[in-house]
């Protein structure tokens, strides 16, 4: 039976009804899914709430500054970048719990960590477990990145332990000493630190390791075992140390007779603090030198008066001299510089398509400067010892370089 006139128009009307309520749902369809992605997330789990502790700001603001210039620029496959945060007071166990936490979260695409090794390398198999992408700024320990996990997750741009201890002794050695202590926190990054340490004195420096002292964190004291130190022979002390252990023994070593006072050749975990106000006039009786990669002072190429002038509107300084930590501001905003590269490339912030293009970025000009291959499959530290050298605190508290004694 065929439908009336009437009754084709009244069907022919609610077609076109049901087609621009299609319509309408379709675009409602789209607008919401934009607005479900959000913004890419890249989260800082740090040591926050240590007190003194200014590395995990440091890492902050230098991520802040990359992703300000990258949200200026247009954002990323049509979304902004945001920077979210996570303390976890150096304790793995809370870390734990905040990377799971953040691996829930699809819009997270990779998780920046801090100065604390120990932390790191715990968290190594839950990482790898839950294809998480990890980005090192700080930490040291070679096992971070030397962790022999297939496919790693983990990039680092900063410190080796494998490059800081070389670049350590041969400055001892500079100096005159061929008998040299070591005193190193009973950690991973100890470890990973007096391994280097031997593999230098047998193979390069050909120095003699007097003694070793081992320390845990929280000690009230460090005297006795620089005492014990000095008593063996030790003309220089290799210290690896963080700053609330560093303060500690610079204020007991400059309550000694000058001629019982050793040169301290210092790892970097100390400028990580409050280590220059702690110590205040202590700091001028003690010879002491430190492991760097980087420095805003000096500085005149477009990148660096790039960043100093974003870390103005984020910390309110653009002063090069009172850049706080200035290793973690740099090597975080190059690292999330490179995560939007990989992202870009992948044209997409799927975690495991992220790791990949991470492995295959062309070159990169940075605050560290031009990086040709930062990462590959095989490596997963963008920067080399050629970076790596010896700096002093200035009596403003500035880190001033003081020449590079790598090869």
């Amino acid at each position: 039976m065929n439908p009336s006139k009437t009754e084709k128009i009244d069907i022919i009307a609610r077609m076109k009804k049901l087609k621009s309520s299609l319509l309408i749902f379709g675009i409602l369809s789209i607008h919401l899914s934009v607005v479900a992605a959000g913004n890419i997330k890249i989260a800082v789990d740090a040591e926050f709430g240590i007190p003194l502790s200014t590395s995990a700001q440091a890492v902050r603001n230098g991520a802040q500054v990359a992703v300000n210039e990258i949200n200026a620029a247009g954002g990323l496959l049509g979304r902004k970048l945001e920077i979210i945060e996570r303390d976890n007071r150096a304790v793995p166990a809370r870390s734990l719990n905040n990377l799971r936490e953040l691996a829930a979260d699809p819009d997270v695409v990779a998780v920046l960590c801090a100065r604390y090794s120990p932390v790191v390398v715990e968290l190594l198999p839950e990482i790898h477990r839950l294809k998480m992408v990890v980005l090192d700024p700080w930490a040291a320990a070679n096992a971070i990145t030397d962790n022999d996990y297939s496919p790693n997750f983990v990039f680092r741009l900063s410190l080796r332990d494998s490059w800081a201890l070389p670049v350590m002794m041969r400055h001892a050695l500079k100096s005159g000493a061929r008998k040299v202590g070591l005193m190193l926190p009973n950690t991973e990054w100890g470890r990973s630190s007096l391994k280097s340490a031997e593999i230098t004195a047998t193979k390069d420096t050909h120095q003699e390791i007097v003694d070793i002292q081992w320390y845990n964190w929280g000690d009230p004291s460090m005297i006795e075992r620089y005492q014990a130190m000095r008593k063996a022979g030790a003309e220089s002390v290799i210290f690896v140390a963080n700053d609330r252990e560093a303060v500690i023994l610079v204020k007991e070593m400059a309550k000694l007779p000058k001629e019982q006072r050793l040169p301290l050749v210092a790892h970097w975990g100390l400028t990580g603090g409050q280590f220059f106000e702690q110590t205040g006039a202590a700091l001028s009786a003690v010879d002491l030198s430190v492991v760097q990669t980087y420095t805003f002072i000096g500085k005149t190429d477009p990148v660096a008066k790039r960043v100093l002038m974003g870390l103005k509107s984020v910390t309110g300084n653009d002063d090069p001299r009172k850049v706080v930590s200035q290793v973690g501001v740099a090597h975080a905003y190059d690292l999330v510089q490179l995560l939007a590269r990989a992202i870009k490339q992948a044209k997409s912030t799927d975690r495991l398509l992220v790791r990949s293009a991470l492995e295959k970025l062309g070159p990169y000009q940075g605050l560290l400067g031009q990086i040709d291959k930062p990462f590959t499959s095989k490596r997963h530290d963008a920067l080399t010892i050629s970076d790596v050298y010896m700096a002093r605190y200035a009596d403003d508290g500035a880190i001033e370089p003081v020449g590079r004694t790598n090869r």
